[in-house]
């Protein structure tokens, strides 16, 4: 049973901590490699243009209930299996990001807006169809060349992540990355040593991307 009207008294900041995370439990599935899903894509795409479109008017209108349903049915849509049927999932974002929730005690949402865009950048290459397509349908990205297009996508979606009033850096949390060590040490004995869904990024990877995140 799905009633928004429970939502309604959500602090802000749960608020945008639940469109962050749907909007990136959409992209884990969404965001990896072309299989010719379509259906799936779609679905995804909507979700994803209906959390920029509906989020931000959440934090605004509380008790506005048509955008509530919007969003609450939006986050349901994100992780109920039925985007991710047969389509490559990722996953990374989530397993860097908890690692940071364990030893941070960073909201989980907090972490997500961290490491996703530098997660992107650094696997840019092995992405660049899915990011080059969520360019053009999600944020209508259409001029510039394909790397060109990556970076505004990527900061397009930092910007959406600040403008919820999730920041998108550790440093913005107090963090200066002197625990990077630390949080590999915890990934390596989670075995979380070949994450994503080409099962790539290893220990090396993760530091790269946590370094980017700072």
């Amino acid at each position: 049973m799905l009633d928004p009207v429970y939502t309604y008294t959500l602090p802000p900041r749960q608020v945008a901590n639940g469109v962050v995370d749907a909007f990136v439990h959409t992209v884990e599935q969404y965001v990896t490699k072309p299989v010719d899903a379509k259906i799936q894509d779609r679905f995804a795409e909507g979700i994803l243009l209906t959390l920029i479109e509906d989020g931000p008017k959440a934090l605004k209108e509380p008790e506005n209930y048509d955008v509530r349903a919007n969003v609450m049915w939006a986050a349901t849509q994100a992780l109920n299996g039925l985007i991710g049927a047969g389509v490559p999932q990722d996953w990374a974002t989530h397993m860097l990001g908890h690692e940071l929730t364990a030893m941070h005690g960073l909201d989980h949402a907090q972490t997500l807006a961290i490491v996703l865009p530098a997660l992107w950048n650094e696997k840019r290459d092995t992405k660049r169809a899915k990011l080059l397509q969520y360019a053009e349908r999600v944020w209508n990205i259409t001029e510039g060349s394909d790397d060109e297009r990556i970076d505004a996508a990527i900061a397009a979606t930092r910007n959406f992540f600040e403008q919820l009033g999730v920041p998108t850096h550790l440093s913005d949390y107090g963090l200066d990355g002197s625990s990077i060590p630390a949080l590999l040490k915890k990934l390596e004995e989670h075995g979380m040593t070949q994450l994503g869904e080409n099962h790539d990024i290893t220990l090396d990877v993760s530091r790269r991307i946590y370094e980017a995140a700072r």
